[in-house]
């Protein structure tokens, strides 16, 4: 159960810290013109440096062998970082498409920057695996393309993760991702209540994580497999609008919609 201990703990830190620091962040309309506290994400992030400073001082002084490997600690802060970009920056184009364009008029693409960026990453913590890799990369970019509705990047996840965790009954997993992962559930809530919104910063972060626990429980067949079904949604997503076909689709519709405010509210 010792796996569980830096998602509990970044759990804790964001539950103390969000309320303050939501209330210094800047304001954004969402999809629906609340103007509402942004990126969120960015409170993720420094939670979970906090908490992995938590994890080593405990580590010294008890001897607890909790400590978050430094690759998901690099590849989460690095990706935060890109993503805390794309929401500064604001940049207009969007989709794969969008941004090849930007690059050839010149223009600054803060989406290309992130996907160069988020490959460097993902290579040097899987130390050069392509397929791994393009996981991680391919993952990020979905996760990212889901964050148009409240919650629904932050539902994605909780359905990976519990597909995962049933079908390998393993948490050591939650022992390399926890330190942002506890955070990320956290603010994900006030993303679903729409008291926030996690931008880039947090939706790139939450399909990084993804990613990285698909490279760590996935065999090369298994991994293969989860690479083609990120890879057609990106392009799907290129086609066509993601939120259109959920509205299409009576389940999706009523899983996007679970526990969201509604119009009215």
């Amino acid at each position: 159960m010792s796996a569980l201990v830096p998602l509990l703990v970044s759990a804790a830190l964001a539950a103390l810290i969000a309320r303050p620091m939501l209330r210094a962040l800047p304001r954004r309309p969402n999809w629906r013109g609340l103007e509402l506290p942004f990126p969120a994400g960015v409170i993720a992030a420094v939670t979970g440096l906090l908490a992995a400073g938590v994890l080593a001082a405990e580590h010294e002084l008890l001897g607890w062998d909790v400590m978050p490997p430094s690759a998901a600690l690099a590849l989460g802060t690095g990706v935060a970082l890109l993503g805390l970009l794309d929401d500064l920056l604001d940049a207009p184009p969007r989709g794969w498409r969008g941004h090849a364009a930007a690059l050839r008029r010149g223009a600054l693409s803060t989406g290309a920057l992130k996907a160069a960026g988020t490959a460097a990453l993902a290579l040097a913590v899987t130390g050069g695996d392509l397929l791994a890799t393009a996981a991680i990369v391919l993952s990020t970019h979905v996760f990212n393309l889901l964050d148009l509705r409240p919650g629904r990047s932050v539902k994605a996840f909780v359905l990976l993760a519990a597909v995962l965790l049933l079908a390998t009954h393993s948490l050591v997993p939650l022992r390399e991702i926890g330190v942002f992962a506890g955070a990320l559930l956290v603010l994900g809530a006030y993303d679903l209540r729409e008291r926030a919104m996690l931008g880039d910063t947090g939706a790139t972060l939450l399909g990084a994580l993804a990613g990285l626990w698909l490279t760590t429980v996935l065999d090369v067949g298994g991994l293969a497999v989860a690479v083609a079904i990120l890879a057609t949604i990106a392009l799907y997503a290129e086609v066509s609008s993601i939120s259109a076909l959920i509205d299409r689709m009576p389940p999706l519709l009523v899983l996007d919609w679970l526990g969201r405010r509604k119009p009215d509210a």
